[in-house]
């Protein structure tokens, strides 16, 4: 989640915060979302306040460490009127003729310069959501990642992505002298780390000892006795008669006749 204007920053206060925490892995409570204007101000909050934070890069290596999450992808927010609108998606060279008002917030640093696909309107306005006021007045058109278009949407807008822009990237940061058991947490989850990995977490529980099992004995199974009976054989019920002993049949001899 982005910003409409700046960096967003979490942290993960010991004490459970007073509206909408998250919780994750180890009871990692995200919130304290917090917006920051400016690099300086993100780099303060993180060294002073945020665990950690989602910010756009590069940022500075000597302040900071970060890990790169994803890129996003540029597009052009214009006028549901405008003719750019009827297209899928459009490429740099077809904003040629177009004006473009850069915010004084932009992210992509890429409008003002010599390498830009159109000329920039004079007057530069403070925030992207007052660039967005004056494309809706059809001043221009305005080139913003995809993330800021669809946090600033309005029903007379649209935009539509430019497939050969330059793009921004999204990392998690965090300061470099802040490197706590919760960062690491978080570290490891943007590494794809499972609940199974055993770095950055404390030793897990020995596995308890699994109970002896007791022998157990083979029912139905006859020996023989002393008085040729059967060990192990059920016992007649009351009123039954005990089963008797099996005799071996003897032959009969054929009477010869005369």
């Amino acid at each position: 989640m982005t910003c409409p204007t700046c960096s967003v920053w979490w942290s993960c206060p010991a004490s459970p915060p007073t509206s909408g925490p998250a919780s994750g892995r180890n009871g990692c409570r995200t919130s304290r979302w917090s917006w920051c204007a400016t690099a300086a101000d993100a780099a303060a909050l993180l060294r002073e306040q945020a665990d950690a934070g989602l910010v756009r890069l590069p940022v500075d290596p000597e302040a900071c460490h970060a890990i790169p999450l994803y890129t996003e992808t540029t597009v052009v927010v214009v006028h549901r009127e405008h003719l750019l609108a009827a297209a899928d998606e459009v490429t740099v060279a077809e904003l040629a003729d177009e004006t473009v008002v850069w915010p004084l917030d932009d992210v992509l640093g890429w409008p003002g310069t010599p390498a830009a696909p159109a000329p920039v309107a004079e007057y530069r306005p403070e925030t992207t959501a007052e660039a967005v006021e004056l494309v809706a007045a059809s001043v221009g058109v305005l080139l913003v990642p995809q993330s800021l278009a669809r946090a600033h949407h309005r029903r007379d807008l649209t935009y539509r992505v430019v497939t050969d822009a330059p793009t921004a990237s999204i990392g998690l940061a965090w300061d470099r002298d802040r490197h706590t058991d919760l960062v690491e947490e978080m570290i490891g989850i943007v590494r794809g780390r499972t609940a199974n990995s055993t770095r950055g977490r404390g030793p897990a529980p020995a596995d308890k000892p699994a109970a002896a099992k007791a022998p157990v004995k083979a029912a139905g199974r006859a020996t023989p006795g002393r008085d040729g009976g059967r060990r192990g054989a059920a016992a007649p019920h009351p009123g039954q008669e005990a089963a008797r002993p099996l005799t071996t049949a003897q032959p009969r001899p054929t009477p010869v006749s005369r």
